[in-house]
Formats: C-alpha cells, sequence, structure tokens
C-alpha cells in the first residue's frame, strides 16, 4: 500500500447569500447560507508511508504545523486507524487565504476524504462530516460534496441545485479574520429565516458586507465598482468579491478592467465537489 499516492483538487466555495438570524448562547451564530463550489482549487497530494507519521512537507508561511488544518485533519483521523500507515501531504495553494473561499476548510476536507480511502477507514461521509464540524464549521459542505442550503452554524444541509454562472472573485490587498467580523457589533444579526423551498438568491444578501464594508474601505471600493458591471456580492465573511456574468467572456471582459493591485480569477460555479468527482475517477481506475 506504501508509495501510493493521491492528488487531488481542494476547491473554492462561494456563499451565494449569507444570513445571520442570531446569536446563540454558547456564542455561535445562527446562518442560513447557500453554498456552491468552483472549479478553481487548491490541488493536494497525499502519499502513503509506512512509517506511522503525519508530515505537511509543504508548510504554509505563517502557520505554525500544528495549527494548519491539513495537519489537524489528519490527526484527527489517525486514532481511528488499525494500521501503521503514515502521510506525506504536499499542496499547491493558489486559492486567497483570509478570502472567504473557505480555503482551509476544503483543505482539512480534501484530507479527511483522502484518507479515509488511503488508511481503509471505511467511515461513512455522514462521519466525517460529524468529525470535520469540530475543525470549522464549512468543514462538512466539502465533506459531502454538494451544492447546499445550509442552517445552523452551516452544518445542516439541504441539497441544492443554483445555477451554474461563469464568475470572476476579485480580492483587494487586505485579509480579514472570521471572527473579527462575526464579534462585531455593526453585524445585523436579526434576519428573517427563508425556507428551503422558497431558495432563490435574487433579492438576497450577505450580512456581513455590512461590518466588511465599514471597517474595510478597499473592499468597499472595489465592491462599488464591480456592482457597476455586473450583480456581485461578497463570499463569506470577505474579502472576496464574486462578480455573476452570463458567460466565460463577459468574466473575462470584467476582470480585464479590475484596478491594479487587485488579485483575481474566472471560474465557473460547479454543484458537485471536484473533490469528489476526482475521487470517483481514482475509484474506476483501481476498480
Amino acid at each position: 500500500m506504501t508509495n501510493t499516492t493521491y492528488t487531488l483538487p481542494s476547491p473554492a466555495k462561494l456563499n451565494l447569500f449569507l444570513h445571520v438570524n442570531g446569536r446563540r448562547s454558547d456564542g455561535y451564530h445562527e446562518l442560513q447560507t447557500l453554498f456552491q463550489f468552483l472549479d478553481y482549487s487548491d490541488t493536494i497530494s497525499l502519499t502513503l508511508t509506512d512509517n506511522n507519521n503525519v508530515t505537511l512537507t509543504t508548510p504554509i508561511e505563517g502557520v505554525a504545523q500544528a495549527d494548519n488544518l491539513i495537519v489537524k485533519a489528519a490527526k484527527l483521523l489517525e486514532p481511528l486507524k488499525s494500521n501503521q500507515l503514515g502521510v506525506e501531504i504536499a499542496i499547491n495553494k493558489v486559492l486567497p487565504m483570509g478570502g472567504g473561499l473557505g480555503g482551509g476548510s476544503s483543505n482539512a476536507a480534501t484530507v479527511l476524504l483522502a484518507l479515509n480511502e488511503l488508511w481503509q477507514l471505511n467511515l461513512p461521509l455522514e462521519k466525517l462530516a460529524e468529525l470535520g464540524l469540530s475543525l470549522g464549521a464549512d468543514v462538512p459542505i466539502f465533506v459531502r460534496g454538494f451544492a447546499a442550503f445550509a442552517e445552523g452554524v452551516g452544518e445542516q444541509l439541504v441539497p441544492a441545485n443554483p445555477t451554474e454562472h461563469w464568475y470572476v472573485v476579485s480580492k483587494p490587498d487586505v485579509h480579514i479574520a472570521t471572527q473579527e467580523v462575526f464579534q462585531s457589533d455593526d453585524l445585523p444579526r436579526n434576519t428573517e429565516k427563508i425556507s428551503a423551498k422558497a431558495l432563490n438568491t435574487d433579492h438576497r444578501q450577505n450580512d456581513c458586507e455590512v461590518v466588511v464594508t465599514k471597517h474595510y474601505p478597499e473592499v468597499a471600493k472595489l465592491l462599488a465598482t464591480l456592482l457597476e458591471y455586473a450583480p456581485s456580492r461578497m463570499t463569506g465573511t470577505g474579502a472576496c468579491i464574486f462578480t455573476t456574468c452570463a458567460s466565460e467572456q463577459e468574466a473575462r471582459d470584467i476582470q480585464a478592467k479590475l484596478p491594479t493591485g487587485i488579485t483575481s480569477f474566472v471560474a465557473k460555479g460547479v454543484n458537485q465537489s471536484p473533490t469528489h468527482v476526482a475521487l470517483e475517477t481514482l475509484r474506476k481506475k483501481a476498480g
């Protein structure tokens, strides 16, 4: 089994809307959101070893190994294996950190999904998602792998089928901490709940925009610029903004107009996670 390598995409997600419905007694917030994946991903390679160790061969600058969600995810599964297999993990990181695209959560979920197979744990997705929730509220959506309407802290998922638009995703040179946004006195916390049956994205908003655009003028300025071209909204707690386009060409035309200093990419929304698609391809090859 050693020297087996899985190389998998670890995709971004968008919050097509994000409503804050209230604050719970434990300090967490009640949310409603619509998750969709993007066909734009980090790439993670996992190679089995027989030394029983978990090693990240590509440390991320400024993030201690013990704090890295990739390592935490692997360590979470370690006690559940009945063999002496270890793993070496490498990541090619292209998703911006602090952008609201869920990169760290996606990385953790990709490791959980891959090691579940490489270490022959055979855990059901429901169990993996439950374990992943301890790493972050967004991990379960990446583990489950389908676009979804989410409630609770983001872990209660109902499959959804939003339109798979083309997007320009843009980010000014700022890093926004999720905790900072949710602790802000400026955050609206009383948006009325909607039902999954009444789901649409036409008139929804991201409640976190109120906080971020007030405290980060770079985000406010970029959002105002993008709204002149096409419908635009912040994803998650920012700083990334996604602009909804009718075609790839429109997306690239808007991207070409972005101000200097703005990081951006063009991607298509997809309702099935690229990680799951890649794993299924590997299974077919193995079978």
